[in-house]
């Protein structure tokens, strides 16, 4: 009898089997599992062919596009300067000899979510304010609910800083310095923001604003920032006591709820 080569492609007892004159086959990476997470980077892993030589290497794609590979040796990658609180999706392909493997299942994994005390405040905002005090002491026709302007800046340049704030209350503009605090800015300013006497006649009244605001929800910015979307505070008016050689006006303090959303 002619000795026989093993001449079977197919599976047997599990494995598969190739005539050992054509190329192994190039087997689908298997098995993607998530590794660790931080707010800036993921991780994930997978299984290596069971039998027979190993790939060139491995590409990692999403989105459709190849965004980076390791040896054939290694099974596992890391991607970092990702935005936080966002999902990524990814696929492996093994490569050799200049062919490519189909790709793996999709997955999915996500970068973690900071805390808020990790946000940066900063950009125009739309301020609601509502006075929650000292109500009765304000005259004319402003009702004791309207909207103002804010602009918080600077640009943080790496995570959460003080801040200074640009804005207008009760339609009169100020300036302030905020300090931060975790999640809290506050700080102090004066500003002009009532007005003493006849409408034909009125003089600006000096006002202490004791600011206090607090961030109660972010999101990733589009550079991958971690941005404050909305926050809430408070705003505390102490007009101090106005005189002409006319009139005068009593001091008085005004509370108000403050509120900004993006």
């Amino acid at each position: 009898m002619l000795a026989a080569l093993v001449v079977l492609a197919g599976l047997a007892g599990g494995l598969l089997i190739w005539a050992p004159w054509q190329s192994p086959p190039l087997l689908r990476p298997a098995g993607l599992t998530a590794g660790p997470s931080t707010a800036s980077s993921v991780a994930f892993h997978w299984s290596g062919p069971a039998t027979g030589p190993l790939p060139d290497k491995y590409v990692i794609l999403s989105g459709g596009r190849v965004i980076g590979s390791v040896p054939g040796r290694v099974t596992s990658y890391r991607r970092t300067g990702l935005a936080p609180a966002t999902a990524y999706a990814y696929r492996v392909a093994a490569v050799r000899g200049g062919s490519r493997s189909a790709p793996s299942a999709v997955l999915v994994v996500r970068t973690l979510t900071p805390p808020l005390s990790a946000a940066r405040w900063q950009g125009p905002w739309t301020m609601h304010v509502r006075i929650t005090a000292g109500g009765a002491a304000l005259t004319g026709p402003r009702p004791l609910r309207w909207d103002d302007s804010l602009r918080v800046s600077p640009q943080c340049a790496v995570g959460p800083c003080p801040v200074r704030v640009a804005g207008t209350f009760n339609g009169y503009p100020f300036r302030a310095a905020l300090s931060r605090a975790g999640a809290v800015y506050q700080g102090t300013t004066v500003a002009r923001s009532f007005r003493c006497g006849p409408r034909h006649s009125a003089v600006p009244m000096r006002t202490t604003l004791k600011i206090r605001a607090t961030i109660t929800a972010a999101q990733a910015g589009s550079n991958g920032a971690w941005l404050a979307s909305s926050w809430a505070g408070t705003l505390t008016a102490s007009a101090a006591y106005t005189t002409t050689a006319t009139f005068y006006c009593n001091a008085f303090q005004v509370t108000a709820a403050l509120a900004g959303h993006g």
